[in-house]
């Protein structure tokens, strides 16, 4: 047995047996039960066996989870419906906004992870996304990211929570950056894609690719006469206090769980526990690796699109890796880069986040694009084989950022998630990461219009 395989039965031992063999990658799926096995905030080494949660709070009520009642030092996790109270002066698109004052995620959210869980009797639905607070007390660093859970009942109205998690009923923060000093996930982390796995022994799990970001700073010599603002992470909250030309070192992870809320990280092949390495220095994505997002194409064969910056063409780019299990990654080279001049997308591609239909095999791609001017819009491209022959599916974004001077996001629009309806290949919805004015940010939500997926409109906000 090799050491990749050994690890991944680590961290598998600790879930209990009862399902048949499956590996699928589902936007429709029956949702596992929770269990509360494992009691891990941070990610630890998997060979390291995590604390036990005995507590099992569950709701039936998908729309208000019921919380752990028993007192803690800490801030407890809260399940309001933040958006329902909002003005419908902002609400056009938007459904999940910042965190109130001394939450977990009050100063900034992204990376939206959607997934629709299908049940006997009703559907629940799960967003994974990052988070950012500017209270001390929860924040060990003015950059650190955190990811946190939000569930639905119809991927419109969403509860949160304002601490971490307590049971598997909590929704709220869910993991953290681990404290090795060696770690590649030291400083912050950021949610890519979840997939879910199942054995004949153990019970499904959810595997969460993720961006792990350190505080070693990458040196690259950008020329003055470059358009290119380039940052790592990007940031986007009060961007007016914060220093330009940033680049912290990102490196792809991979942890396990089976509540979807308490995770064990699995230590990759790089000696700092991530999955692989950047690039050479004259390799594509020598500079950084980030978003990696992970589709299923079939037993024993995992794609996984990811993007960096190509510094001798000064712009993005998304390129594939392909794994046999989902821990081990052979780099096949970039995918997708930068469009036309004058495009939305003529400094390159990012934030890729990609589907494969059942129906026929074929892939689709959203991704951020990136203007001449630093201005994110969303396209799509698609591709037979999910390898290297992708093609844009237009030339225009479907889905640019609003007109409205003060709308929510209408400074810029990304880090986009298709999630398809009832098996409709005309039917979809695209979440994004929206920013307005100063900076702040948000999520929303648009749906696809006619029968190709050319235009998404965003929804229309309570009424």
């Amino acid at each position: 047995m090799d050491a990749a395989t050994t690890r991944i039965n680590n961290v598998l031992s600790l879930y209990s047996s009862r399902k048949s063999f499956s590996s699928s990658f589902l936007i429709q799926q029956r949702f596992p039960k929770p269990n509360t096995r494992i009691g891990i905030l941070f990610p630890i080494k998997c060979s390291t066996k995590p604390g036990i949660d005995s507590d099992n709070a569950t709701s039936k009520n998908n729309s208000s989870i019921e919380l752990n009642s028993k007192p803690t030092a800490q801030r407890q996790a809260s399940t309001t419906l933040p958006n329902e109270a909002l003005s419908s002066k902002i609400s056009e698109g938007l459904v999940l906004d910042l965190g109130p004052k001394n939450s977990w995620d009050n100063a900034e959210i992204g990376s939206p992870v959607v997934k629709r869980f299908i049940g006997d009797d009703e559907e629940r639905w799960y967003m994974w996304y990052h988070g950012r607070s500017d209270d001390e007390m929860i924040s060990t660093s003015s950059s650190s990211d955190y990811i946190g859970l939000a569930v639905s009942s119809n991927g419109i109205h969403w509860s949160r929570g304002e601490g971490p998690v307590r049971s598997s009923g909590d929704v709220g923060l869910v993991m953290g950056s681990r404290q090795d000093w060696w770690a590649f996930d030291k400083d912050s982390v950021r949610p890519s894609e979840l997939v879910i796995m199942s054995s004949p022994m153990y019970s499904a799990v959810y595997w969460l690719y993720y961006t792990g970001f350190s505080s070693d700073e990458v040196e690259v010599d950008l020329s003055e006469s470059s358009r290119t603002k380039l940052k790592n992470p990007v940031r986007f909250y009060k961007q007016e206090n914060q220093e330009s030309g940033k680049i912290f070192k990102s490196l792809p992870g991979l942890a396990c769980s089976q509540d979807g809320r308490h995770w064990a990280g699995i230590e990759g092949e790089h000696h700092s526990g991530a999955l692989f390495d950047v690039g050479s220095e004259k390799d594509w994505d020598s500079l950084f690796i980030a978003s990696p997002k992970v589709v299923m194409h079939d037993n024993g064969d995992l794609r996984m699109y990811y993007h960096s910056f190509v510094i001798e063409n000064r712009c993005y780019a998304i390129g594939v890796a392909r794994s046999r299990d989902g821990i081990r990654w052979v780099k096949l080279g970039k995918v997708l880069e930068g469009g036309q001049s004058g495009g939305f997308d003529e400094l390159g591609a990012m934030n890729a986040h990609v589907v494969r239909n059942p129906r026929d095999g074929t892939y689709l791609m959203a991704y951020e694009g990136v203007d001449a001017n630093g201005g994110r819009s969303i396209g799509l491209a698609a591709s037979e084989d999910g390898l290297k022959n992708w093609v844009r599916i237009q030339d225009e974004a479907v889905l640019r950022p609003s007109e409205e001077d003060y709308g929510w996001d209408s400074k810029g629009v990304g880090s986009p998630c298709l999630v398809q309806m009832d098996g409709n290949a005309s039917e979809w919805r695209l979440y994004y990461r929206g920013i307005g004015q100063g900076g702040k940010t948000g999520i929303g939500m648009a749906a696809s219009e006619g029968s190709e997926i050319k235009v998404f409109k965003r929804w229309e906000g309570f009424h």
